[in-house]
């Protein structure tokens, strides 16, 4: 009996001291510590990715500005199928859309300060002619400022711009499937011709 109780004894504190490391293991370990916290930090990360990625929505009213004339002879007509060639939003590159207005106009690539003060755009495309204020129909060139009269971008109306380029050119506003299977974009403005090829 004194035998039987021994080795129960030995047992239960055996147990217990292995219940014990386990616990200390657990909570005390740095490494584990780090991993967890470095798995919830990449999970808000993403959260916040994605909502931003959400808020970057671009006007869709197909809204034309005032004293923008319709191309006479555009290479791409109304109702023509192309595909994408450029990367001006995330998932256009190689979709294919559906031409829904061609217009002659001066196009301009511009850097700009959003209004609410967010990260500065650089380089963006594109902003026509009839959407700068205070401007004549005479390209603007690299360097000169002018305030943006446009929505396409949250934000964008009524920055003042810096024109980077500027190019006398057929615009197009198009309807896209995006590549990433997000849902169908209506009436993107602007890309030009040699952002378009013909769908095959």
């Amino acid at each position: 009996m004194r035998k039987n109780k021994a080795v129960v004894g030995m047992l239960t504190m055996s147990a217990t001291l292995l219940l014990a490391a386990c616990s200390t293991e657990t909570t005390d370990n740095p490494e584990l510590i780090e991993s967890a916290s470095t798995s919830m930090g990449m999970d808000s990360m993403t959260s916040e990715s994605m909502s931003g990625m959400e808020d970057m929505v671009h006007d869709d009213s197909g809204e034309i500005p005032t004293g923008l004339k319709e191309a006479e002879n555009p290479t791409y007509k109304v109702g023509d199928k192309v595909t994408l060639m450029t990367d001006h939003m995330a998932g256009m590159d190689g979709a294919e859309a559906t031409i829904v207005g061609a217009f002659d106009t001066i196009a301009y690539e511009v850097s700009y300060n959003p209004t609410n003060g967010d990260e500065r755009v650089e380089n963006h495309k594109w902003v026509i002619q009839e959407e700068l204020t205070n401007t004549d129909m005479d390209p603007l060139e690299p360097g000169k400022e002018a305030v943006i009269n446009a929505k396409h971008m949250p934000d964008m109306e009524g920055a003042t711009a810096i024109i980077d380029s500027a190019e006398e050119t057929t615009v197009y506003m198009v309807d896209y499937e995006p590549t990433t299977g997000e849902e169908k974009v209506k009436n993107h403005k602007w890309l030009t011709e040699s952002e378009l090829s013909t769908l095959e």
